[in-house]
């Protein structure tokens, strides 16, 4: 023990070894603005070596710590005050996307430059976004000519998924909507993005962030109507987008009008005044008898809790309907209602299996309280019934229709011999 050298004291802890690749140099705002801005001056418009030249400075400027600094001298050519103004102390560059050609090459060569430089560096990816929604709220800030660039170059990063569509957010500020700016800047967008893509690829990009029903955000509380919207996006060129916000528009009131419908089911409300709501409804919201004839058997269907028993759920849904019948009646005043009463009919009882056996006497008792015709049911047999269960509910409705064939035949030879 004695012979065992003394150990001396050693500090804990780890050294990491830091590769000469990754040291970046140490600038403040004002010395990292003045090495992108000479870096900008010597490449010019050249938008290929643009590119080139912040690939390769990444790995020496701090790119991560000044995303700001770098994405307001890409777009404006210097750093930004508050309200979008170019700050005066500051070192600029004239080869920014401002001072660029207004036209769609160029907006989508530049669009190259910043996917190239967010792919490269992928942590500037929330920072550009952070950049893009404060340069929408700093609008009124920029010139006609400025604004239509950017909205051309958002409209193309929109479309090839290097944005989200949350950024629409800032357009929803009250100041640029009470100016007009939001809409105006919405145009320029819309088109360039649904020229990018279609408006089933813009619409899914809005619904998957929650924007697809807030469209109307861009016009003042006053003007807030789809007639208000139609109007100046059709004006604009952009019919795609007011049938869009009507369909969404139409898509919501459907949704309030079923909630309503089953929330007075529950509460007991007399038919009448049901009757009633839906009627005004459907003049207020513009929806067709045949769209409001399934979100009323969706809600007649949706007030009970089915018996899981197949022999049982027939008579149960066969007195259900027969109390509720007069809900459905007042809805079918249209050929083309009943028929789409009995699609609806048709598929749910193929989606429902307890159901598969009760679809033709669901169908005999709507006959017998005058929700269906003879005429719709013959054509829902002959020719217009869905895919869904085909050859079940056919063979069901067999001897119905031949029933109802033959009827037909001895009204017609009555009337002759009369």
């Amino acid at each position: 023990m004695s012979n065992q050298k003394q150990q001396k004291p050693t500090l804990t802890g780890q050294r990491f070894k830091t590769r000469k690749r990754d040291e970046k140099e140490r600038f403040d705002p004002t010395q990292f603005q003045e090495s992108i801005v000479q870096g900008l001056n010597q490449t010019g418009t050249d938008l290929e070596a643009v590119a080139k030249f912040l690939d390769s400075s990444g790995a020496k400027l701090d790119y991560r710590r000044y995303a700001e600094t770098l994405f307001d001298i890409l777009v404006a050519g210097g750093m930004l005050a508050p309200g979008g103004a170019l700050s005066d102390d500051m070192t600029r560059t004239n080869f920014c996307l401002f001072t660029a050609p207004e036209d769609v090459k160029t907006m989508k060569a530049y669009a190259q430059v910043f996917n190239k430089l967010i792919r490269r560096y992928k942590y500037l990816e929330k920072g550009f976004e952070e950049e893009i929604k404060k340069l929408l709220l700093f609008l009124k800030g920029f010139s006609e000519s400025e604004r239509n660039k950017l909205a051309m170059l958002t409209g193309i990063l929109l479309a090839n998924g290097s944005l989200s569509a949350s950024i629409l957010s800032s357009l929803f500020n009250d100041n640029l909507v009470k100016d007009g700016v939001s809409p105006a800047f919405a145009v320029k967008l819309f088109k360039m993005w649904i020229n990018e893509k279609d408006i089933n690829s813009v619409a899914a990009s809005l619904r998957k962030v929650g924007m697809d029903n807030r469209l109307m955000e861009l016009f003042p509380v006053n003007k807030r109507s789809y007639d208000h919207f139609s109007k100046y996006f059709t004006d604009a060129g952009l019919k795609e987008l007011s049938d869009f916000a009507r369909n969404q528009q139409s898509l919501g009131a459907r949704k309030e009008l079923q909630k309503e419908l089953q929330e007075q089911m529950s509460q007991g409300v007399s038919f009448k005044e049901i009757i009633v709501y839906g009627k005004e409804e459907m003049k207020k919201s513009g929806i067709s008898e045949q769209m409001v004839i399934c979100i009323m058997w969706a809600s007649i269907m949706g007030s009970v809790e089915w018996n899981k028993k197949e022999e049982l759920v027939t008579e149960q849904a066969i007195k259900h309907l027969k109390q509720h019948s007069p809900l459905l009646k007042a809805f079918t005043t249209q050929g083309l209602s009943e028929l789409t009463l009995l699609l609806r009919v048709q598929e749910y009882c193929y989606d429902n299996i307890h159901f598969m056996k009760a679809f033709q006497k669901i169908v005999l008792l709507l006959y017998k309280v005058d929700v269906l015709s003879e005429e719709a049911v013959l054509k829902w047999y002959t020719e217009a019934h869905l895919a869904k269960g085909k050859s079940v509910f056919l063979e069901q409705m067999k001897k119905f229709v031949e029933w109802l064939k033959n009827a037909e035949e001895e009204s017609e030879s009555e009337e002759e011999t009369d």
